[in-house]
């Protein structure tokens, strides 16, 4: 758990919590800390305390498996003040206790580093140090909120503290974070022992005599600009749906004007709030737990050896599969771009050149590096080209016939334990792989725009898709590091089926006379990232109307939404507002000026009075996507809950706040999210009707 020696008469306390994957603060790690410390305390001999880690990490925080399973508020408070007195004494302590930061120390590892009188970190540009609580809905309970202010000032620490940012050691040294750097493990322990000789008293800034807040208190001008402005940003980005930053302000504001020991019990109070909330809890099992499983591919079949992708050939060169190359050749992969000619090929590639030309001026790449990256990707018209790929992805329109075509193109020349993948939004794959002459190599890997920027893909399995494709697919979307999740097969398959509910019932209200912005603000203020109008301008309406059409094409006119399609038909067809592509869609897109809402709106939906509040409109929105998912997971689309909720986080921005689509369900309760549907299948018909089997969800 720790190591401890003495050596030069300075004590060198080793951190090692061997029962974890890697070092976290459980409660029989604090324990073992106290004990040590109390051995330090008994040998007057002693110059000083190093602190560091016997692993490539300093400390990742605290244990979120032990978080996570408190219930109690005072069990929690009790434990954080258990944290915040010891780190206390240590900081009390009148011989110097170093830091010596060997590794990434965030969160609780990181207020560790805070109670120390010197805090050295390693110089390596992957190392992270910082507080970035607020990302899981918590707060630092261990005085970060407390010292973190004491120690930079009001105005440099909330931001750290709202947006759970992290430093690398040069820009911790910059911001005040640290005190010094060192270039090796070797130097880090000199610096730290040279540091305790050269002090042999030390005390923290805020226990010395005539200490002063840097920059000014909270009763001060720079505090009378810093809070009020704070808040009204929280409020703008989070729409209270998430409490921690709000309590994070609430904490600095009250705790900075007492003594540090009485901020730190406000902090143990609010954090103790926080652990037991629901919303903390689905955030940490979704955005921690869950996250964690599908980045390890815990989907992937186990029994077939590690796949390894040198070469891919993607092909379309248009916003998918130049995006796709891109992410390809950035993590050590060779790409064949095709294209219906080398000049669109060409064009397809000059995306990658202006996405490293612009890391090269940022300094994140060198010129070296980025030629290295570019020469990775092959333009081409051929499609001889295909040969020696490992996996072909098709990047084509949304027509069956064109994907048939170029399917046997591809095949005719790959390699015979190639992979096929379909990047189609909507189409299923089964159906794709009729055109194939190897169904059990044809897979759906679907990518999400802009592909550089997307965390998500999910891959789909068709009927026939074997083990070997899979396992495949999977390997090559975390080397290009990006987050699986696997689903089975189906029209609009899990992501785009449920997101399509969301655009839907936005265009949905429209028709039925509710005010445009009322619709924009009540997605926003449910914590989507924009509101379904504006969504539908960005993916665009035609590409709505062509699937819309495909779909009642394939299925009849009861498969689809009808007031959808001719709101989309009228727009597309008649109107030739596509989105923002065109300039002109739900929005008016003025060159050089901020989009609005299109006069246009109101003469062809006038305003009704309705009387529903902005917060009915967000629990339909919301509603409309969990049934929906809900129904993946019956008709087994969906294959695991874990997979549904971080798609929908990662892949169209369900607010993170609810943990994703089904434990939103969970955490409104399953009786009282019955009961919604219940009430809105009453005003709004069939699609807001609930199977049977729901009543039943999560019981075991």
């Amino acid at each position: 758990m720790i190591n401890y020696n003495e050596q030069n008469n300075i004590a060198v306390l080793k951190i090692n919590v061997d029962s974890r994957p890697m070092n976290v603060i459980t409660k029989e790690f604090l324990e073992a800390l106290k004990l040590q410390w109390s051995q330090f305390e008994q040998n007057s001999k002693l110059k000083g305390l190093i602190i560091t880690s016997d692993r490539p990490e300093f400390m990742a925080g605290a244990d979120l498996e032990m978080i996570r399973h408190i219930t109690d508020p005072l069990e929690c408070f009790n434990l954080a003040l258990d944290l915040q007195n010891l780190l206390r004494q240590i900081e009390k302590s009148k011989r110097p206790v170093v830091a010596a930061i060997n590794g990434t120390a965030l969160g609780g590892g990181f207020e560790i580093t805070l109670a120390c009188h010197q805090r050295i970190a390693l110089n390596h540009p992957k190392i992270q140090l910082g507080l970035p609580e607020v990302k899981l809905g918590l707060l630092p309970g261990g005085g970060g909120t407390q010292r973190l202010p004491r120690l930079i000032g009001i105005e440099k620490s909330l931001p750290l503290l709202l947006e759970g940012r992290s430093l690398n050691p040069s820009k911790a040294l910059e911001a005040g974070l640290i005190h010094q750097l060192a270039n090796s493990k070797e130097e880090l322990l000199k610096l730290a022992t040279e540091y305790i000789l050269q002090n042999p008293e030390a005390s923290a800034p805020w226990d010395k005599k005539g200490y002063r807040l840097p920059g000014g208190d909270v009763q001060t001008p720079v505090g009378y600009r810093m809070f009020p402005g704070a808040m009204a940003k929280v409020t703008e980005t989070t729409w209270h749906n998430y409490p921690a930053p709000m309590k994070i302000l609430s904490v600095v504001y009250e705790g900075l004007q007492v003594t540090l020991e009485q901020g730190m019990e406000i902090e143990a109070r609010a954090f103790a709030e926080l652990v037991t909330s629901e919303v903390t809890k689905s955030m940490i099992n979704t955005l921690f737990y869950s996250m964690n499983e599908c980045n390890k591919g815990v989907s992937r079949p186990q029994n077939i050896p590690e796949q390894k992708v040198n070469k891919v050939g993607i092909l379309g060169a248009g916003m998918m599969g130049r995006g796709i190359a891109y992410s390809s050749a950035m993590n050590g992969i060779e790409v064949v771009l095709k294209d219906i000619s080398l000049e669109a090929a060409q064009a397809g590639k000059e995306y990658s050149v202006k996405l490293v030309s612009n890391l090269v001026e940022k300094g994140k790449l060198s010129s070296q590096e980025a030629e290295i990256i570019l020469s990775r990707i092959t333009p081409t018209a051929d499609p001889q080209m295909m040969k020696g790929c490992d996996l072909v992805i098709e990047a084509v329109i949304e027509d069956r016939n064109l994907k048939a075509r170029v399917t046997k193109e591809s095949e005719d020349v790959m390699p015979k334990t190639a992979i096929y993948a379909s990047n189609t939004s909507t189409l299923p794959i089964t159906g794709l792989a009729e055109a194939s002459q190897r169904p059990q190599q044809f897979i759906g890997l679907h990518f999400f725009s802009p592909v550089d920027k997307m965390p998500l893909v999910e891959i789909i399995m068709g009927e026939k898709t074997g083990d070997h494709a899979l396992a495949l697919c999977m390997d090559y979307v975390r080397k290009i590091k990006k987050t699986p999740i696997v689903v089975n097969d189906g029209r609009g398959f899990y992501t785009s089926r449920v997101f399509t509910t969301y655009v839907i019932e936005g265009i949905n209200m429209l028709t039925e006379g509710i005010e445009p912005q009322l619709i924009e603000s009540a997605g926003k203020m449910a914590g989507m990232p924009v509101g379904p109008l504006s969504v539908s301008d960005e993916v665009s309406l035609d590409l709505i109307y062509h699937i819309l059409k495909q779909t009642e094409a394939d299925l009849g006119a009861d498969s689809i939404d009808q007031a959808t399609y001719k709101v989309v038909t009228d727009f597309t067809q008649n109107l030739k507002r596509l989105g923002r592509k065109t300039g002109a869609g739900f929005y008016d897109y003025p060159e050089n000026q901020k989009k609005r809402l299109s006069p246009i709106l109101s003469e062809k939906f006038p305003t009704k009075e309705h009387g529903f509040s902005r917060e009915a409109l967000s629990l339909r929105l919301l509603t409309i996507q969990a049934l929906e998912t809900y129904k993946c997971l019956e008709e087994k689309i969906i294959r695991e809950e874990r997979d549904a909720d971080v798609g929908s986080i990662l892949g169209w921005g369900f607010p993170p706040y609810t943990g994703g689509t089904l434990s939103y369900i969970h955490q409104r309760g399953v009786e009282q999210f019955v009961k919604d549907c219940q009430s809105l299948e009453k005003l709004y018909g069939k699609r807001f009707k609930t199977p049977a089997s729901l009543k039943n969800f999560g019981s075991k």
